[in-house]
Formats: C-alpha cells, sequence, structure tokens
C-alpha cells in the first residue's frame, strides 16, 4: 500500500487540479509524480527520509506531496508564511533530507541557516521561486518515471507540526495506514461521500491537517476535481465558487464568519454547494444562522486535531445541530472522561478520548510528549472537553490545556514567551488567548520590562514576527509591573484571562 495511490484508477482525462487558472489532467499528474519521484531518487532520497513542502495550495505542493508519499519518503508540510528562524528550527528538528520550495515560502528558506540543517542535500523548486541552487521543478518533470513505493500501513507518511495535545510544538507522526483509514471513515458518513462529479474548493493551507486529509485527500481518492486557492479573499473566493461550480466547501470559522459579515453578497452565491462543512475550531453559532438565513446553507461542524488525521465527528448526514460538532465518524471511538478517570454521566463534561485506526502513533522522537498523550491502550486523550446529548452529539465546552487556537491554528502560549523572552529588554513574558470577532481567538502578551528599559508594544510584536509564524505573534502587549505565579513559580495564564 502507499498513501500516494489516491491517485490510481480515475480517468487519464479526468481534471484533478485547477490551480492557478491552469487544469491538470489526472493522466498528467501521475506522470508529473511519478517523474518527480524518480528526481528525488536520483537525488538520493531514500526510504523514510524527510522532504520538506515549503508551499503555498498549488500544483507544485501537491506534486511535492504525492512524490514524496510515493518514493517511500516522509513528507513534512510547513507553513510557507513562516520566518527563516521558525523554518530552521523545524527543518533541524526532523532531519530534512531535501525541500520543495514554492514561490511565497521562497524569501524564508532563502534565509535559513543550512548550518543548522545539515542533513537537507536538495532543494527543488519551479523558476520563478528565484532560489539560487535550486534544481528547476518544470525540467526535473521531463525525466524518467520511476515505480511507487510499497509501504506498510504502519510506516511513516507525514509529519505535521502541533502544539499537540500538550507542551510545546513537535511533529505528530501520522502513518499510511492512519491517513488512508480517515478518509475511508469520513468516506463512510452518510451524505459526506465525495464522487468524481464534485468540485471542492482548497483554500485551507495544507500544512494543516485540515487542508491536507480532509480537502487534497478526500477530492483525489475520489476522483473529484480541486480548485486550488493559495489564500483566502472573501470577495474572490465567493466568486470562484460560482465559476467553478464548487459542490463541497469546507474551512475554518473565520471563513464562514467573513460571509456572514458581507451584506452585499448575492443569495445565489452557494447556490451550486451541496456540502458545507467547517472544522479546526468552534464556529459561531450567529456565523452559522447567518448563512443559513441568508444564503440557505447549512453548515455541518465537524471536530478532529492533527493527532487523529484529523477527522473524529461530524455533524454531515445528521441532524443539524447549531453549536454541536456532531457524533463521531464509522469506525472512531470516542470516550468523554472525567478527572477521576472514569467515563462522565450524561449531560456532565468530560476530557475527549479517541481510539481507531486513525489515531497517531506518537510523537517525532518525544517519548514523554507520546505517553502523555496516548494510554497504553491506545485511546489519545485530547484534553479538549465536551459534553454529549442523549442521542450522542458533542458538544465542546471548554480545553483542559492552554492552547490557543488562532483561525484555526494551534498556537501554544509558551512558545510564544519563549520568543518575547528572547527580547533583550523583556525580563519576564504570559501569553493568553482573547476572544477576537474574526480569527476566534488571538494572541495577548502581558510582558515585564527589565530594569531601566522602555518597551514599546509594536517594536515588541515587531520582534516575535522575526521568530514565529503571522498567526502566532501577539496583537496586543500589555506592559505590567509584574506576573502573578503559582506556588510552583510558574505562571498563571487564567488570572491574565
Amino acid at each position: 500500500m502507499n498513501l500516494a495511490s489516491i491517485l490510481d484508477g480515475h480517468p487519464d482525462g479526468a481534471v484533478a487540479l485547477t490551480s492557478r487558472g491552469a487544469s491538470t489532467t489526472y493522466g498528467e499528474l501521475r506522470a508529473q509524480v511519478e517523474a518527480l519521484r524518480g528526481a528525488l531518487g536520483d537525488a538520493g532520497v531514500a526510504t523514510g527520509d524527510r522532504v520538506a513542502l515549503v508551499c503555498a495550495n498549488n500544483r507544485t505542493f501537491v506534486l511535492g506531496y504525492l512524490a514524496a508519499l510515493g518514493a517511500g519518503a516522509v513528507a513534512v508540510p510547513l507553513n510557507p508564511g513562516s520566518p527563516a528562524a521558525e523554518l530552521t528550527r523545524e527543518l533541524a528538528a526532523v532531519g530534512v533530507r531535501a525541500a520543495v520550495v514554492g514561490p511565497v515560502g521562497a524569501r524564508a528558506f532563502a534565509e535559513v541557516d543550512r548550518a543548522a540543517v545539515p542533513t537537507l542535500a536538495t532543494v527543488i523548486a519551479p523558476p520563478g521561486a528565484g532560489l539560487e541552487g535550486a534544481l528547476d521543478l518544470d525540467e526535473l518533470l521531463e525525466g524518467e518515471p520511476a515505480p511507487m513505493v510499497e509501504r506498510a500501513p504502519d510506516d511513516l507518511a507525514v509529519l505535521i507540526f502541533t502544539a499537540g495535545t500538550a507542551g510545546h510544538p513537535k511533529a505528530a507522526c501520522l502513518t499510511h495506514g492512519n491517513l488512508l483509514a480517515n478518509i475511508e471513515q469520513v468516506q463512510q458518513v452518510p451524505g459526506r461521500a465525495l464522487s468524481p462529479d464534485d468540485v471542492s474548493y482548497g483554500v485551507l493551507p495544507m500544512f494543516h491537517i485540515f487542508g491536507l486529509n480532509v480537502v487534497l485527500g478526500m477530492t483525489l481518492a475520489a476522483g473529484a476535481r480541486l480548485v486550488l486557492a493559495e489564500r483566502f479573499d472573501p470577495a474572490s473566493a465567493a466568486a470562484a465558487i460560482r465559476s467553478e461550480g464548487v459542490t463541497v466547501l469546507a474551512g475554518a470559522p473565520p471563513m464562514w464568519v467573513a460571509w456572514a459579515s458581507m451584506p452585499d453578497l448575492p443569495a445565489d452565491t452557494f447556490a451550486g454547494v451541496r456540502l458545507a462543512a467547517s472544522g479546526a475550531s468552534r464556529l459561531p453559532v450567529e456565523a452559522a444562522r447567518t448563512i443559513q438565513e441568508r444564503f440557505g446553507l447549512t453548515i455541518a461542524e465537524g471536530y478532529g486535531l492533527t493527532e487523529a488525521s484529523p477527522v473524529v465527528t461530524s455533524s454531515v448526514g445528521a441532524d443539524v445541530r447549531l453549536g454541536s460538532v456532531g457524533r463521531p465518524v464509522p469506525g472512531v471511538r470516542v470516550r468523554l472522561v472525567d478527572a477521576d478517570g472514569e467515563d462522565a454521566l450524561l449531560g456532565d463534561a468530560g476530557e475527549i478520548w479517541v481510539q481507531g485506526p486513525n489515531v497517531f502513533p506518537g510523537y517525532w522522537e518525544d517519548e514523554e510528549a507520546t505517553a502523555a498523550a496516548l494510554t497504553p491502550d491506545g485511546w489519545l486523550r485530547t484534553g479538549d472537553m465536551a459534553v454529549a446529548d442523549e442521542d450522542g452529539y458533542l458538544y465542546l465546552v471548554d480545553r483542559a490545556k492552554d492552547l490557543i487556537i488562532v483561525s484555526g491554528f494551534n498556537v501554544y502560549p509558551a512558545e510564544v514567551e519563549e520568543a518575547l523572552i528572547e527580547h533583550p529588554g523583556i525580563q519576564a513574558a504570559g501569553v493568553v488567548g482573547v476572544p477576537h470577532p474574526y480569527s476566534g481567538e488571538a494572541v495577548k502578551a502581558f510582558v515585564v520590562a527589565a530594569p531601566g528599559v522602555e518597551l514599546d508594544e509594536d517594536e515588541v510584536i515587531a520582534h516575535t514576527a522575526t521568530r514565529l509564524a503571522g498567526y502566532k505573534c501577539p496583537t496586543a502587549v500589555e506592559i505590567v509591573d509584574e506576573l502573578p505565579h503559582g506556588l510552583g513559580g510558574k505562571v498563571l495564564r487564567r488570572s491574565l484571562r
């Protein structure tokens, strides 16, 4: 088996991708992937080697992803908007052997500290990326094809950096079996299955598991067409959805909130959409209600996380209940566990535990974090709290962790605090999530200035932007005389909130 085999069996002439206005058929995509697979082998990429993908949502990403998998390597999707310092840390953390870089990520990638990533030997980029020393992607696509490498279900396919269920960002290990299992599980949800006649809109970033497996993976597995968008602009996205005949529309809450707040958007904007889904963070009930009333489109909310590949629950094919993330998808088992480790009583909050073939085997070279996330019998402790009604619908109520979710992306406070402390004028820092009308949550920092230093809020924010991706940076900084601490000396984030 191999996850890259999702390309197989579809008609050569059927359109697989529309990217930057150009279409690629399944026959063309298979041939290009086979050639890039051969180029990776020629460059010395072997089974199990890590291949980074530093690309926006376009054909370059799809080619790099499928070629890496098919070559038996491990794909490592990274945020192309990350600054060089963050890319350097992530590339080094997993010992990347090769990288496929697109124009969006090229500037930061060019500034990566290559001495800190001694394993990185090969860089591939399209001609327009402007990366000195990179192999030309277009030329490689004319090379000799290579056969697909057979992999076992437990073999590693993808490493995705995530804040995890606790601690600092780390790389979650997802196997070929994990990712294929979740595609099959979601396809079994009544009313959720994609067909070759469907057209999906791919604006969710593919370095995020939602965009990677739910949008890209499911669409290609079904033989449907994927319209790729490199960034989200509400007006242009609405126009593309109409003109491209999009039938399947998945997104994070900020996307739906943006459309709900556009009073001039035509009522028939989503007339062709048969399936609308929201995930990655909680969808505001008012936004869902507005979309339903103005456009006649019912959004089915779901719940998932990177460590579950990602889908755990879905409202698709069921009675959509506003505020609920639905019920477990077929093949996924869910428990709500109380503080004593027992199943929570009906109506009481409990931590969501998940078990199934989609649940990851652990974090990359981090036994301690893996043991904290997985029970000995394979249950994933998510850290998310929910209640269930008598029909089995889940309602998220809280998180048992300090994780901040900005536009569906995980931000762990400790990582931001470490970046803040690197500022020579900051003596101490504490970070929390605060409500935000568009992104759900935003990052707010509380900082204590070093003696004799006058801090400027904008300068502090600019400092973090050189070290962290934009969504992780504080949008507000409050300068305080001291931070609240507990008896053990840790910052009391609940008091900062």
